[in-house]
């Protein structure tokens, strides 16, 4: 049996769990999400602890009871602390501005860059070089950072570009002469 699966989900304080079928629903302070738990894996509540097992003694079973798992972990984090992702923006001139649902960058191109930020995502400017991602669903807040950090990645010779707060470029020499 997979390792992950066999440690159980405690729920923190405040995080109300649901199933209907196959379906997972937790709701929290900051939310409520759910997802539909795979035919190949047992789901055990007790009070306030999820166990997690795989129906069969297949690979894919194990597999998929540790990979739902660590999902419905992140789900009982999210409804009750919420994720965070941070990006900086490196560059002369390079400038992030939140206007409701909506993000203006200025990256060094003719035209600012607008993205729309999705439903349950919370985006905030605390200064112009700085962007703070919030949200209950850790992929959609690591999705959304990704979709941002695209329009202009670090580039390795000045490092220049958006970047995520904890990343480090290793910038390359200039050629030579």
């Amino acid at each position: 049996m997979s390792r992950i699966a066999k440690e159980p989900v405690e729920l923190p304080k405040g995080v109300e769990f649901k199933r209907d079928g196959n379906v997972v629903t937790l709701k929290g302070g900051k939310g409520e999400l759910s997802m539909e738990l795979n035919s190949e894996v047992e789901l055990k509540q007790d009070a306030n602890v999820l166990s997690f097992a795989p129906r069969s003694r297949s690979r894919f079973a194990t597999a998929v009871a540790g990979t739902m798992r660590s999902i419905v972990a992140n789900m009982a984090i999210g409804v009750s602390e919420g994720f965070e992702r941070k990006l900086e923006l490196v560059g002369v001139g390079y400038r992030a501005q939140a206007q409701g649902k909506k993000l203006s960058l200025t990256l060094g191109f003719s035209h600012p860059v607008e993205y729309t930020v999705p439903e349950g995502i919370n985006v905030e400017t605390p200064s112009q070089t700085e962007v703070v991602i919030r949200g209950a669903d850790k992929q959609q807040v690591g999705q959304v950072s990704a979709e941002i950090r695209r329009f202009r990645p670090p580039e390795p010779y000045k490092g220049k570009g958006v970047r995520y707060a904890d990343e480090r470029v290793v910038l390359k020499e200039a050629k030579k002469k």
